[in-house]
């Protein structure tokens, strides 16, 4: 899989403040994407640590940062989900609606946990998509952590104010694989 992942603020917060963001280097070599406005969501003055990250990051090319310029297909999607949504569709966040728009466009996958404010577009345009919780257990699966070291991950996330779908890492797990079985018997 050669997919570029872009990712919405929460997503790539969520390993950058536990400090983990080298998974993400791991699984994703050469192909995390940043659009410019989640990179400036990040470089909030409250949080100097993030940016600091974040700028090392892509100083050392290991995360890139994509502009959207306007008289683009990117900024006509864009414009669309930030400002005027077709009728019947709602207006989401600027970090969510640029990795949106520059997923569709480039065929890439969008790496986002806010799946309230996204599953729509995510369906209506056939977009892969991918959560923190995803990440974590591929990260498991290649080898990269063990079950203890990702419950460890996910407490730290939790207790940074991350919102993950169970307790523990553990009890994803379990609640995937339970799914995971029961589309295969279908």
């Amino acid at each position: 899989m050669t997919d570029q992942l872009f990712f919405d603020t929460d997503c790539i917060s969520a390993f950058l403040w536990v400090g983990r963001e080298n998974l993400l280097l791991k699984l994703y070599p050469g192909r995390v994407i940043l659009p410019k406005q989640v990179f400036d969501e990040l470089s909030h003055p409250s949080i100097p640590h993030i940016k600091t990250k974040i700028e090392e990051l892509s100083a050392s090319g290991d995360v890139s940062i994509r502009e959207i310029l306007t008289s683009t297909e990117e900024y006509k999607l864009y414009h669309e989900l930030t400002i005027s949504p077709v009728k019947g569709e709602k207006i989401i966040g600027k970090g969510e609606a640029a990795a949106i728009a520059l997923a569709k466009v480039h065929g890439g996958i969008i790496a986002s946990n806010n799946l309230k404010d996204i599953k729509s577009y995510v369906d209506k345009y056939a977009l892969n998509h991918v959560t923190t919780a995803d990440i974590l257990a591929m990260s498991l699966e290649s080898g990269f952590i063990d079950e203890a070291t990702g419950n460890t991950i996910w407490g730290n996330m939790i207790k940074r104010r991350r919102m993950m779908p169970t307790a523990t890492f553990s009890e994803y797990l379990q609640k995937r694989n339970v799914s995971s079985k029961s589309t295969v018997d279908l």
